[in-house]
């Protein structure tokens, strides 16, 4: 079977706005203080237009709070790469099934292409150890953090039909790794159920060239945890502190760019060696 060829000095340079012009749809991107805004920011930065979906009724009610939709997208404007580059954002609750279509729709069109699907968002709370979950709890986790998600990822492929290539993340917890979640049963189930569809995906796909990969981020500080539980999570990790947003944000970001091209249906764990 022949080699082939070896890039050329040009092809190894690396363009330092490797997202420039594509399109890139980032769910979850909500609060300033998530993963999806980190992501969304790193994006940006390598030039990427990016729309950002959020769903303000779920922070709303959660102990965090809700951020301002118009300040996240001015956080995100604010790292552009390129000066050129468009930031729009827009509401969708993704428990809905025929949301995730409508939202990579409007992506599609505040941007004029989508080229990177990042699917971040999930359902916060709402759920139990296996004796305390019911049937709503299970069909909530189900809705939003598995059917959507496919869903999105459907839409997206279809958007692509006619334009080979593409990138598609997903976010899982690490739920298959020693110890599981059995405090968070319907989360642990439905965020297993997306590693364990990964490779299917990403096989449906690799014809269109279109990866799809998932990324476990270990726990990460957002704003959600502090006082003596908080040092004792940060004390399992080598270097004593907890991930930060921007830490899995890097490495998705990578993924989006053309030199991830031959990483595909993998579960990435990122966890900064944390100790379970």
């Amino acid at each position: 079977m022949p080699l082939l060829p070896e890039p050329t000095a040009e092809e190894l340079r690396r363009d330092p706005l490797p997202l420039r012009g594509r399109g890139a749809l980032v769910t979850g991107a909500s609060r300033r203080g998530g993963i999806g805004y980190a992501v969304a920011r790193r994006l940006a930065a390598y030039g990427a237009n990016v729309y950002l979906h959020h769903h303000v009724p779920h922070d709303a009610e959660k102990p965090w709070g809700a951020d301002e939709p118009a300040a996240v997208a001015a956080g995100v404007r604010a790292a552009l790469g390129d000066p050129r580059a468009r930031v729009a954002e827009g509401p969708g609750d993704l428990s809905d099934p025929a949301a995730p279509a409508r939202l990579v729709t409007a992506a599609t069109d505040a941007l004029g292409r989508l080229d990177i699907l990042v699917a971040n968002h999930a359902l916060s709370g709402g759920d139990g150890t296996l004796d305390a979950i019911d049937a709503a709890m299970l069909d909530a986790h189900w809705a939003i953090d598995t059917r959507s998600v496919i869903l999105l990822v459907q839409a997206f492929a279809r958007t692509r039909a006619a334009q080979p290539g593409g990138r598609v993340v997903m976010m899982t917890s690490g739920q298959d790794i020693a110890g599981g979640m059995p405090g968070e049963i319907a989360y642990a189930l439905q965020k297993g159920a997306l590693a364990s569809v990964t490779r299917s995906l990403a096989t449906s796909l690799a014809d269109r060239r279109i990866t799809v990969n998932t990324v476990n981020p270990g726990p990460v500080d957002t704003d959600y945890m502090s006082g003596a539980e908080y040092d004792y999570i940060a004390s399992l990790f080598p270097v004593g502190r907890w991930g930060m947003p921007d830490d899995p944000a890097r490495l998705i970001a990578w993924l989006a760019t053309d030199e991830a091209e031959w990483i595909t249906g993998n579960v990435i764990d990122a966890e900064g060696g944390f100790r379970r």
